[in-house]
Formats: structure tokens, sequence, C-alpha cells
């Protein structure tokens, strides 16, 4: 396996190169190395090469991580808080090699089913993965995405300096052109969007050389997303303007973030209740004990007071203690499930008292003097059978059934 070219020397850029610099080599470079206007066999290779250099080094932190170690994950990757979407989408199949699709190969194309091209910019979407733990206290990441962005260079117009948007000569500004066809039925009229304007009825004089008259660019960029405490998996979080740049200064679309909250290894969440497992030994079960256990959010304890005489797989609700109701002050409850456990550690003394009470509640006549080594010896069995069926037949998931 060949080891990757410098990114770099893939740009063709210094080593100290400003953003704007690496932007613009990338783009002069992908312009003729994009499939659809390069039939070269190995221009789809060129093109990804190309990409992948632009994706490092337009990433402030890729970049300083790439320039120190050789790698853009850096020695043990970025903070928790940093999020690099790769898997952006949108609404009619829309996918990250359609930025650069829109931006490339349909310049000054037609928009599908002959229409013309769309000057507002499309709505974006990502997928955010969120732990339980951050999906309660709420929080904040940066994201970074690509997107079409509105051109630095030529601020958004498309124009170049001096350059001046003029009415289509050849549709009049009315962005439809008639087309007649001779046919063996004779001539046929067809009207469609103007090859020459894209259907928009104007053209730009002295077009933008960084954008080619588009007013927008693909670029890296990143946003602060805001995560509500409480939030669902499947809610989204829409953010203005950062979808889609329009064409030359149009509208941009949105940026729509489809959250996902991770499985926890503590907590089932269930609605805004959250449940988890406590383990108590037979003894405590009989009695009632309290059990401290962590919450969901940072530094809280939890207090489950275990009633006397809980059965395995008993659940104790605390209230208040679960999953924040997003936008409201209330929370869910913490269902704790009660794991029974038999005690191994008891000393002489305690076992004996252990057996006094077994004696005195088995009643007169059946202490373990009195029974005879067979008798004994079934009633043993018989136990630990039951003991294990019990164990052997409870649920697998304790979390799963009816509350009570």
């Amino acid at each position: 396996m060949e080891p990757k070219r410098d990114y770099y020397e893939v740009l063709e850029v210094p080593r100290d190169a400003d953003a704007k610099t690496i932007k613009r080599a990338f783009l002069k470079k992908a312009r003729t190395l994009h499939p659809d206007v390069n039939d070269a066999p190995d221009a789809e290779e060129r093109f990804k090469e190309v990409n992948e250099a632009y994706t490092v080094l337009s990433d402030d932190q890729k970049r300083a991580n790439y320039d120190r170690y050789g790698d853009p994950n850096g020695p043990a990757g970025f903070g928790s808080d940093y999020v690099d979407v790769s898997d952006i989408f949108g609404g009619g199949g829309f996918g990250f090699g359609d930025i650069f699709d829109s931006f490339f190969g349909g310049m000054g194309g037609r928009g599908s089913g002959g229409q013309a091209q769309r000057t507002r910019g499309r709505d974006m979407g990502i997928r955010l993965t969120v732990t339980l733990e951050e999906a309660a206290a709420g929080c904040t990441k940066t994201v970074a995405y690509t997107r079409l962005a509105p051109c630095e260079d030529c601020g958004g117009s498309g124009a170049a300096e001096g350059g001046q948007l003029r009415t289509c000569e050849r549709c009049h500004g009315t962005g439809r052109v008639v087309e007649v066809q001779r046919t063996i039925f004779g001539q046929m009229q067809t009207q469609g969007p103007c090859p020459a304007c894209n259907g928009q009825g104007q053209v730009i004089d002295h077009p933008c050389e960084t954008c080619g008259g588009q007013g927008r660019t693909p670029s890296r960029e990143k946003v602060e997303v805001e995560v509500p405490a409480g939030v669902h998996s499947g809610q989204t979080l829409t953010i203005e303007g950062k979808g889609e740049a329009g064409l030359r200064g149009d509208a941009c679309g949105s940026l729509v973030v489809s959250v996902e909250v991770a499985e926890s290894e503590r907590f089932e969440r269930q609605g805004d209740d959250l449940y988890c497992t406590v383990t108590v030994d037979a003894l405590q079960a009989i009695v009632g004990t309290t059990v401290t256990v962590d919450g969901i959010l940072e530094g809280e304890r939890v207090t489950v007071r275990v009633p006397a005489g809980c059965q395995f797989g008993q659940r104790v609700v605390v209230e208040g203690c679960g999953m924040p109701r997003m936008g409201m002050v209330a929370r869910g409850s913490l269902v704790a499930v009660v794991q029974i456990e038999t005690p191994r550690d008891l000393t002489a003394s305690q076992l004996d008292a252990v057996s006094a009470i077994v004696s005195a509640r088995g009643g007169e006549g059946t202490a373990e003097k009195d029974l005879e080594p067979e008798g004994f010896s079934a009633a043993a069995e018989n136990a630990a059978e039951h003991f294990a069926h019990e164990r052997w037949h409870a649920p697998k998931n304790p979390f799963k059934g009816d509350r009570r």
C-alpha cells in the first residue's frame, strides 16, 4: 500500500498558506478533476485525493494535528465537544457528493426535469449523537461540516470587481426560450429554460473567478449546536441560514440537526423515566435498607429506600430523579430494579442465628437435629432447585415489564 501524498503537495500550496489560499487552490484543481468535466480514467481518484487534502487543511483542528503528528486525528482524537460530521443528507437524497455536483458539475446546467436551477439554498441535515448524560444536562457541540457557503471573494454576488448583472440577450430576460424542431410530422415548438442564463433571465458579464459566478463555494465550516436538556432521540434542532447558500446572494437554507441519544451502560431510558439496578443481600431485603447510587446528572447522588420484605425484581420508584422534561423544570422518575444476592460471608455465629430463625419459623419439631439426613438433604435440594428456577426464569432485562 503506497503512502499518502503530503496534503500540501496535493494542493500545491506552502505549509504556511492561509485558509483563502488553500480554498482557491482546491477549487482550481477540483474544477479540472471533477468527474463531470474530466473523462480521464484517474480523474475520480485524483478528485478524491484533492478533496481529502482540502477536508484536512481547511479545518483548523485537523490541520494542526496533521502538522504536528502527521495525522489529522492527532494522538488521541478530538475533544468530546467537537464533532466532524461526514454523514450529510437532506430531502430527496441530497448528500455529500451533491455539494460538489451542484458546484462543479451543475454550473450553468439545467435542473432535473428541464426546470430552471433553483436559486434559494437547500436545507441540509446532519446526525448528531450525544450520550445519555449529555442529553440529561444539555450540552453545546461544535460541529464541522461541508456546505456551499457564500463566496468570500465576491461577497456572494457572483460578480468579479466591476462585473454587473445584465439582461440575458438570448431570452431577453424571460429565462425561457422557444426551440423549433423539424420532425416527420412537421415543425414542432418546445419551450424550456434558457441555456445561456440557466433560466434566470440575467447573466454576469465578469463572473468571479473563485466561484464561477455562482456566488457560493464548497466550504468547511463549524457551527455550535445547543442541545437542550431532556432531548429525545429523533428530535431535530433547526439552525437558520447554515444550510446551502443560495445562488448569487439568494437566501440560505437551514441546517437541520437530528439528535440521536446513545444507549447508556448504567441506565435504560423509558420516556422520561430512568431504570437501573441495585443489588442488596437477602438479609437486607428482609429487614429493608437504603442504597445510594450515582444519578444521571454530574455529582448527583440518589438514595433508594428498599422496603422490608422486598422481592427479587421489585421496582422502587424515586420521583424527580429521572430525565429532565425538555423545556420544563420537572423530571421523570428513577426506577431502581432490586437484585437480591445470598450473602456468602456470614460468620459461624451469624449462620447459627439464621439457622435458629429458620428453625423457629419451621415450628416445633423441625429443628435440624430432628431431621433425618435423607429428609434434610431432600429439603435442601428442593430449596436449591426452587432458587435456581427463580433466578433462571427471571427476566433477562429487569427493566422491562409492568411498572409497580
